[in-house]
């Protein structure tokens, strides 16, 4: 009689939960308990070098001491955002951020896209992991070496640029010293670096779509063009445009290294951005509480832009981050 009351009771706490069809805490952490371990590193790395740092906004708005601290410092506001709208080189400074970031943008994003495209046409396996290897080595290229090689290569004495214009009576161009060559030396130099480390994303893509649909568009008479437009690209939208939406997030995050090394006095007008500004007001003056202040504005922007670029995207296709 006991254990028929307490079969019944046991029945009764079970019964709401198969009902429901929700499993247990208990249960969830042991059906994901090593994808919750292999996801530890992530979180931990975000909570300490993303969140953490936050904290680090309120010197934008103190004027802060160094001996003093933050929370001693004394709080200023808006001071350093007005002083920086009302700098003669906001404008500037701007301008020539969203330029390199919409040129890389622009012709940045569809290269990695172009080559993956190329790559899955390409029926020798052999020849296929050739330029997928040669394509993917300078992502592991330091700034520093490939800003050396451009440096070298573009040399108005001894490069190997000026050497071919010159057996073709073209005179030398000093490339690194022109303002109006700065912005295409640098898209240029990205989309080589990073093209092929790009393109995994999409082939990776691509070993989504099922072979079933290229044998139905080949059996309806579609050429490789047609079974490019109509069944790769759909079955890849879906990539693009959560990496365009993130593209779109990053117009104004431009890597400082590659620019910092890449400036010289001669191209400063094109070629000084906003991180390259904050480096020099910040560490190279101290004043810290003004080149956060820019650092926080220009977060600011980005925000807007990927929230904006995931509201049209939300609002024109079914796919969006959020």
């Amino acid at each position: 009689m006991i254990r028929t009351v307490r079969t019944v009771r046991m029945e009764n706490d079970i019964q709401p939960q198969l009902a429901s069809g929700k499993p247990t805490f208990g249960r969830r952490w042991g059906r994901s308990k090593y994808l919750l371990l292999l996801f530890l590193p992530t979180f931990v790395y975000y909570i300490l070098f993303r969140y953490v740092p936050m904290f680090g906004i309120l010197v934008s708005f103190k004027d802060y001491n160094l001996f003093k601290g933050v929370w001693a410092s004394d709080w200023v506001g808006l001071k350093y955002y007005r002083m920086f709208f009302d700098s003669p080189d906001f404008v500037k400074l701007l301008r020539n951020t969203f330029l390199l970031g919409f040129y890389r943008l622009v012709f940045g994003f569809p290269a990695p896209i172009l080559l993956a495209l190329l790559l899955n046409e390409v029926r020798q396996m052999a020849v296929k992991r050739f330029v997928q290897t040669v394509s993917y080595l300078p992502h592991f290229i330091s700034n520093v070496v490939v800003v050396s090689m451009m440096t070298l290569f573009l040399s108005p004495s001894s490069g190997i640029v000026n050497r071919l214009m010159e057996s073709f009576g073209v005179e030398p161009v000093n490339f690194m010293a022109r303002e109006d060559m700065f912005r295409s030396i640098y898209v240029l130099s990205e989309i080589w670096q990073h093209v092929g480390w790009e393109t995994i994303l999409y082939l990776a893509a691509l070993t989504a779509i099922d072979p079933q649909l290229y044998e139905a568009a080949r059996m309806d008479g579609a050429g490789r063009w047609k079974q490019m437009a109509h069944v790769t690209l759909p079955g890849i939208r879906a990539a693009l445009i959560i990496v365009l939406i993130l593209n779109v997030g990053s117009v104004l995050e431009i890597g400082f290294e590659k620019v910092f090394l890449m400036l010289n006095p001669a191209v400063y007008g094109t070629g000084d951005i906003l991180s390259t500004y904050v480096y020099r007001v910040g560490l190279g003056k101290g004043n810290y509480s003004y080149a956060t202040a820019i650092d926080l504005f220009t977060s600011v922007i980005n925000l807007l832009f990927i929230v904006s670029a995931n509201w049209l995207s939300r609002k024109w296709s079914e796919t969006s981050l959020w």
